[in-house]
């Protein structure tokens, strides 16, 4: 995990890296947040994992019978045998006692590995990426979602779609490296379990708990970047004043604010900021912070529970949105839109969005990656399917080279 030297008031670390499970859970859909539950309360140490979206159908009484070439477990978290937490000049290792006395023969092989930009390979990747959905399908399915919107079902929905690739091979480093240094966002997150991988930019911070506060900071509102500083500023401007990027940021907060109440202290939910603007190299967004506060007795595990899947990637109201989602778009989300992340040995813990990423599973040589919108009356279908390939940009540029 990598936070591309972005801090903020939430930041905790520059980067970890977490090697080797000891012990694991994986998992489909069914009483999934039970058996976390249960697993990390067993091993009271730090434990990394994913959330797919699909755990949405354990939560609430939905399905999804999309197509899934992907086949990533819908839960899986593992305990790691050697940890590394970097902060500033200081690093920190902690191994299990199995392991620690490798501590000196690694440090020693870290310290002497020499990482030379020049040298390291960039393979040529001769990777064709394919669209699941035709440019007139999405259309399509955006004016059936905005039917909805208009008859009152939804308010606001995000749409995604996918990109992929068969029969095709990477290097997932070299792919992930390459995608990290052309984004740098704050929750960069490389991840290998057996033959499947994560490849991720993504912006956006899920969920983060320390000590008794919470905090969820959804991103809704994406405008390009220039490289004319004039009309970059210009962009992120008129981002913060468009009144149809406000609507969709708002209508999310209120979803948050809703979702952070299950197991809020009462009257503790608080807007601490809203609709900013932040710059990334590739986009500017738009993004609010919520907090509340949890009394010391509320499983961590509850309060991801109760939150997900993050209203940013579903919609208002929640379960209508998700139920139109799946039946509009034609690829199972999985681990696109769920969330990776770590819990601390007290349970405290911090998760991104699963956006801007890449996914592989090596043993089928399939790649994909998918992008989305949200979808709002104000909405045009052309400008949303633009808002998808500003989003898409990345990680074309990083396969199609």
């Amino acid at each position: 995990m990598d936070a591309n030297n972005h801090t903020d008031t939430y930041s905790s670390y520059d980067a970890i890296i977490a090697v080797d499970a000891f012990t694991a859970i994986k998992t489909d859909y069914f009483d999934a947040f039970e058996a976390l539950k249960e697993y990390q309360s067993s091993v009271e140490d730090w434990i990394f994992g994913y959330l797919t979206y699909d755990l949405k159908n354990t939560t609430e009484a939905l399905n999804s019978q999309n197509i899934d070439e992907l086949e990533f477990p819908d839960l899986y978290f593992f305990q790691p045998k050697k940890l590394f937490l970097l902060k500033g000049n200081a690093l920190e290792m902690q191994y299990l006692k199995m392991v620690d006395d490798e501590i000196e023969e690694d440090f020693k092989s870290i310290s002497e590995m020499i990482l030379d930009e020049k040298e390291m390979t960039h393979e040529l990747q001769n990777v064709k990426i394919k669209l699941r959905m035709t440019k007139d399908m999405y259309f399509e399915n955006v004016n059936k979602m905005l039917s909805h919107i208009s008859r009152g079902d939804i308010y606001e929905a995000n749409f995604c779609q996918e990109f992929y690739a068969e029969n095709s091979n990477i290097n997932p480093i070299d792919t992930f490296n390459k995608l990290n240094q052309i984004s740098q966002p704050p929750f960069a997150t490389f991840l290998k379990t057996e033959d499947k991988y994560l490849l991720s930019a993504s912006p956006e911070r899920y969920i983060k708990k320390e000590d008794a506060t919470v905090i969820s900071q959804p991103i809704k509102g994406t405008a390009k970047r220039s490289k004319n500083k004039i009309e970059d500023e210009r962009l992120a401007e008129d981002l913060e004043n468009d009144p149809k990027e406000r609507s969709e940021n708002i209508m999310i907060v209120d979803l948050v604010r809703n979702d952070l109440s299950h197991t809020a202290m009462k009257g503790s939910v608080r807007v601490e900021e809203l609709c900013k603007v932040y710059s990334f190299l590739q986009v500017h967004q738009m993004i609010s912070t919520v907090s509340s506060k949890v009394t010391a007795d509320t499983h961590p595990v509850d309060i991801i529970k109760t939150t997900f899947p993050m209203g940013s990637m579903t919609g208002a109201p929640k379960i209508s949105a998700m139920k139109i989602i799946e039946k509009l778009e034609m690829t199972k989300r999985g681990l696109y839109s769920g969330s990776v992340g770590y819990f601390k040995p007290n349970g405290d813990f911090d998760f991104n969005v699963i956006i801007r990423s890449i996914l592989y599973n090596e043993t089928k040589q399939y790649i994909s990656y998918s992008v989305g919108s949200a979808i709002t009356a104000k909405s045009d279908p052309l400008k949303e399917y633009e808002e998808c390939l500003i989003k898409a940009k990345a990680m074309r540029e990083v396969l199609e080279n």
